[in-house]
């Protein structure tokens, strides 16, 4: 595995290190359990949601992490207090080693928030044919990664929606995908893509505000018929669909995709402003 670690320290098994001198990534050979947290105001934003899911994805395949919730928050509130950090994403990784046995790291990677723009005008897509084997577990393969950089730099898009060999879409590649049809959202069943935290509270949001959410993927024939689209993620929150290949959507106008949005906003500011003073 590459070392993509970036800012002068990272924690490896609760040790404050100098991310230079560390040189564990090239170690890795399989493919580790992992997490990614967005910092925002200094406060690693639904925490618990994630941390939940890095432990659900390591006992879905049969692997367990040693270090235990409280642990691994004093390892993030280390890396945010040594890094000087206010914004940037945190990596939770998980994995054996040959001659160390396991390991736990948390380091800083690059990070890319869209800019206003985005939300604004929303963002180009693509369609790529691929099915993962297990979707549920939060595992990293660097291939699939690679090919997907490279479908997206070739049709200059902003994110790629999976394809299965049935024609649906479940997901995006690195978000969860929503679809408005006759203000009903449609995503994918929660066993056929891997949950993201922000699909979480989307759920929760559209419980609140009496939006219908059928759990049904919908088929490439049928993104002709569809009044708006959006990815969620953690590094996007929630990002309307303008474009997918040839397919114009007018996402950015529609009225369900706004409610929703400007309530998950208040709900993230809303954890921030609790949170904050634990992390400082």
């Amino acid at each position: 595995m590459k070392k993509e670690a970036i800012k002068d320290y990272l924690i490896l098994n609760g040790e404050i290190l100098k991310t230079e001198e560390v040189d564990v990534f090239e170690k890795i050979e399989k493919p580790p359990i992992y997490e990614v947290i967005r910092i925002i105001d200094g406060v690693p934003l639904f925490l618990e949601d994630h941390l939940n899911r890095m432990f659900e994805s390591a006992n879905i395949i049969g692997y367990q992490i040693d270090r235990s919730v409280e642990d691994i928050k004093r390892d993030i509130k280390k890396l945010i207090l040594k890094n000087n950090i206010n914004e940037l994403n945190v990596k939770l990784i998980s994995i054996d080693i040959e001659g160390m046995g396991k390991i736990f790291l948390a380091y800083n990677i690059e990070s890319f928030y869209p800019p206003k723009e985005y939300y604004i005008n929303g963002i180009h897509t693509t369609l790529f044919y691929h099915e993962r084997n297990n979707p549920n577990a939060k595992v990293l393969f660097t291939s699939f990664k690679d090919n997907v950089a490279k479908v997206l730099k070739e049709k200059d898009a902003f994110e790629a929606l999976l394809v299965n060999k049935s024609g649906y879409i479940p997901e995006g590649s690195r978000s969860n995908m929503f679809f408005v049809k006759e203000d009903k959202i449609y995503t994918a069943k929660g066993s056929d893509v891997l949950i993201g935290i922000t699909r979480k509270h989307i759920f929760n949001i559209c419980d609140k505000l009496n939006i219908k959410i059928i759990e049904e993927s919908i088929h490439v024939d049928d993104l002709g018929k569809i009044e708006g689209a959006f990815m969620s993620g953690t590094s996007v929150n929630i990002l309307p669909i303008s474009s997918i290949d040839n397919i114009k959507i007018d996402s950015m106008n529609n009225h369900i995709i706004k409610e929703i949005n400007n309530t998950y906003i208040f709900e993230m500011n809303n954890y921030i402003l609790k949170n904050r003073e634990q992390w400082k």
